[in-house]
């Protein structure tokens, strides 16, 4: 069964507000066994909204048609005069409906306006849906073999009306079928390299499915699986994972929800170990990504932001000289920071960055994108030298990025897998 959301909204379309309803209904559809394969977002537009609606019910018709936003009383509210447009029919009054709009306006001391007799008008032939936390009623219709549902964009509206309509009607029409996900994270390659290893657990049309997204250089892989019981479709897409486990190894550092700061702090608890950082070009990003996890006071002493050449050697003690012989982006210096923040706060571990994330500064040896990252204990001190691609930004995240997993590469005993 195949369905497809339609936002409507100027607002969406013109970047103003982030669609999270659709977002949110993919989800619960996936989880009842529908496979949602189109968002479309349009404005407030009756014949845009109708070409649309049209569109997925006739020339490439969808299972089940779910259309948010544009049910309200103002004249830009236009999707209940496009599902009569499409339908070819009136708008009627709702008796019904139309009392229990005077009855809220009555509840608050005031007469309903008249605008909002609208609200209580639906297409002949249509379904009125009871909207349990609003004034607007929604619309069910069957448009040649689509089921549509017209629900508020409003998002508490919109779920409580989901819950109370949509849902029903997928799970009897679902077949007993269902869908189950799972999220792997990997760090250390790219793309096309994560998928080159992966090779045929990412051929096209298998079941379970697996997909990649990327995100400031985290290749997280997306494994949907879908058969006729929960049991068999978990028990696939936790197969599916495992060999994906088995392939990448290393690379992959988390799963679901869990970001690299996580894992990286859990593994610190874990040891009952401490870690302090030292950073120049990244500018604290790396303190503030360790310390944006809730207990991070347990494993995280301090964080030097060193972002001068005076600052390295006032707070770090990096030798003046050093800095003067070597250059500031270098790995003696990188060292001496690293080997400074482990001396001064007192901890296990000390991370450092230095480098230059533009748009300035580089050279022909130093180009933008240059970085040094070195990770000192009490057994050693190592450094790696780096050549980011991308922005300002994406420099500076792929730098604080890369200096976690070096760390989780040493408190899992593993080698850097990249």
């Amino acid at each position: 069964m195949i369905a497809v959301i339609l936002s409507v909204g100027d607002e969406l379309v013109l970047g103003q507000t982030v669609d999270t309803n659709s977002a949110w209904m993919s989800g619960q559809l996936a989880s009842a066994g529908f496979a949602v394969s189109a968002h479309q977002t349009v404005a407030d537009d009756q014949a845009a909204i109708e070409s649309a609606i049209r569109h997925w019910t006739t020339a490439q018709p969808c299972d089940l048609l779910i259309i948010s936003g544009g049910i309200g009383p103002t004249e830009d509210d236009l999707t209940r005069q496009s599902v009569a447009g499409v339908l070819q029919q009136p708008l009627e009054l709702n008796a019904m409906w139309l009392d229990r709009l005077k009855a809220f306006w009555a509840s608050r001391g005031r007469p309903m306006p008249a605008i909002n007799e609208i609200q209580a008008r639906i297409p002949v032939g249509a379904a009125l849906l009871d909207n349990p936390v609003g004034t607007a009623a929604g619309i069910g219709a069957m448009i040649g073999h689509t089921q549509v549902f017209a629900l508020p964009g409003v998002p508490k509206e919109m779920k409580a009306m989901f819950a109370l309509h949509v849902l029903p009607w997928v799970q009897q029409h679902s077949g007993g079928a269902a869908i189950v996900s799972r999220t792997l994270h990997t760090f250390g390659l790219g793309e096309s390299a994560v998928a080159e290893k992966l090779g045929l657990l990412m051929q096209r049309n298998r079941n379970p499915s697996v997909g990649t997204t990327v995100s400031n250089g985290i290749v997280s892989l997306r494994i949907n699986s879908r058969f006729s019981s929960v049991a068999e479709t978990t028990h696939q897409a936790d197969a599916t994972a495992l060999a994906c486990r088995s392939v990448l190894g290393a690379l992959i550092f988390g799963e679901e929800w869990q970001t690299l700061q996580e894992v990286v702090g859990l593994l610190l608890l874990g040891a009952r170990a401490t870690v302090a950082t030292a950073e120049s070009c990244t500018g604290g990003l790396l303190a503030k990504q360790l310390t944006d996890i809730a207990g991070s006071s347990s494993y995280f002493k301090e964080g030097f932001v060193t972002y001068s050449n005076e600052a390295k050697a006032r707070q770090l003690g990096v030798p003046a000289e050093l800095i003067e012989k070597q250059g500031a982006v270098s790995k003696p210096v990188a060292i001496a920071m690293a080997e400074g923040a482990l001396r001064i706060a007192a901890v296990d571990y000390a991370m450092a960055i230095t480098g230059i994330a533009g748009p300035g500064g580089g050279t022909v040896d130093k180009p933008v994108g240059t970085v040094w990252i070195a990770l000192a204990s009490s057994k050693e001190t190592t450094a790696r030298l780096f050549n980011f691609p991308g922005d300002r930004e994406a420099i500076r995240e792929r730098s604080a990025r890369t200096a976690l997993a070096m760390l989780r590469a040493i408190l899992t005993d593993q080698p850097t897998p990249f």
